[in-house]
């Protein structure tokens, strides 16, 4: 995590940023994979480095189109078609349940007026499962989902897009980002955003009540 900024007080913001997926939503593409090809073999295939799941995913994620995705991977890894197609057809296993004290957070912090945004990379095609199934993404004031976009974090392209849909809100300067990727948090830092990589619900609760926000302590 971030070190609070240095003051003597506490630190208000005009909006708080969350990632979604591992943050607020499990999310584990195996789950989706095995229901074709079994756990070990969706396994294999996510943690194959010569696929690079996380990265061809990254590009749906960015607007590419799921039927490109997929003529693309088969092309070039024909030994994985069932794996690559089974991602898709079965998406919905991939996002689980929500992760465990993160959502108790987010009804304080709305509870409290504070004004809460989402930026999450997921692709345009998916997103419409996660909002017919947590109804705690309607806290949001807004949600920026990167396949709509074109473009994913940490891309600062991005944060350009966030600070113009938050502009009635604030500035980004004023804006605190919780992410659980370093990546992503540092291409928030670099935005000009205080940032939060999230390891646990506990921890970024004492994390948000040391930066002065309404929220119980840990």
């Amino acid at each position: 995590m971030t070190d609070s900024p240095a003051t003597d007080a506490p630190v208000a913001y005009d909006v708080v940023v969350f990632d979604l997926g591992n943050v607020l939503i499990k999310w584990d593409p195996v789950e989706a994979i095995a229901q074709d090809v079994g756990v070990e073999r969706a396994r294999r295939f996510v943690g194959d480095p010569d696929f690079d799941f996380a990265g061809w995913n990254l590009l749906q994620d960015s607007g590419r189109s799921w039927e490109d995705a997929e003529a693309a991977a088969i092309a070039s890894h024909p030994q994985y078609r069932e794996e690559i197609l089974a991602y898709r057809n079965h998406f919905q296993h991939s996002i689980k349940e929500p992760v465990e004290g993160t959502q108790e957070i987010l009804r304080e912090l709305h509870a409290a007026g504070v004004p809460l945004v989402a930026l999450t990379n997921w692709s345009a095609g998916m997103f419409p499962a996660a909002l017919d199934r947590f109804d705690f993404l309607d806290l949001f004031e807004d949600i920026v989902v990167s396949g709509e976009e074109g473009v994913a974090k940490p891309d600062p392209a991005i944060f350009a897009v966030l600070a113009d849909r938050i502009r009635h809100l604030g500035s980004l300067d004023d804006a605190l980002f919780i992410d659980d990727s370093l990546a992503n948090v540092q291409g928030a830092i670099d935005a000009g955003l205080d940032a939060i990589v999230f390891t646990t619900a506990a921890e970024l609760r004492a994390d948000l009540h040391a930066r002065g926000l309404p929220i119980k302590e840990a």
